[in-house]
């Protein structure tokens, strides 16, 4: 497992800004996570939000959610600030995903867009797990994440589709296949662990946090 990690660059991050909104179907996939997530919520966690994206997307709805976000990288964090400025129901907090979670109290909802897949596998596993623990009781996950492919051909087949080649993807990526992470947030406890929209490499992971355990 490669321990490559660009995303403190302030050019990798500032170039991978410039490119999300064209990322192919990607709001698609939030169109379905926004669908997921009750209006309700009370508290929201971020992680690995970038510049606010997503957690913005699911303020519209629910501006009364008291919202931590969460990322490493200054540049993004930097633009969340800006994002949410004088915005006091967001919390930004710099975190490397790399370790174990800060005590940040329990959610409703705790959230990630393209972030995790940048941890090694087994952090991936130790982060699933405190994002549980850190759920209330009927609270959800959800991970718009991307994942691999089950074959070479059909990776090179992604990456062309967004514009990239093997040899210029990039080495921060750490995919793992959806059916071991599902598997996973099941045996951790999550119930209606379903992958809820695929396109490709991108794919939306959800689990619940049963009412009562």
């Amino acid at each position: 497992m490669n321990q490559i990690n660009l995303w403190t660059s302030a050019d990798h991050a500032l170039r991978y800004l410039s490119q999300a909104d064209a990322i192919p179907h990607r709001t698609e996939g939030e169109a379905v996570l926004l669908e997921q997530v009750p209006k309700t919520v009370k508290r929201i966690l971020d992680l690995g939000t970038g510049d606010g994206r997503l957690l913005a997307l699911l303020k519209i709805d629910r501006p009364q959610a008291e919202s931590i976000a969460v990322d490493f990288s200054a540049t993004m964090l930097e633009a969340v600030k800006n994002r949410f400025a004088g915005d006091t129901t967001v919390q930004v907090i710099s975190h490397n995903l790399d370790y174990p979670l800060p005590e940040l109290g329990y959610f409703d909802a705790v959230v990630s867009s393209f972030a995790i897949h940048h941890v090694t596998h087994d952090r991936k596993l130790s982060l699933y797990t405190e994002i549980f623990q850190i759920l209330e009781p009927g609270g959800i996950f959800c991970n718009l994440e991307h994942i691999a492919s089950p074959t070479q051909a059909l990776h090179a087949h992604f990456l062309h589709s967004i514009g990239f080649t093997v040899e210029t993807e990039d080495p921060s990526n750490k995919l793992l296949d959806v059916e071991t992470q599902l598997n996973w947030l099941r045996n951790i406890g999550f119930t209606d662990v379903d992958c809820y929209w695929k396109w490709l490499e991108l794919a939306l992971l959800i689990g619940k946090k049963p009412q009562s355990i």
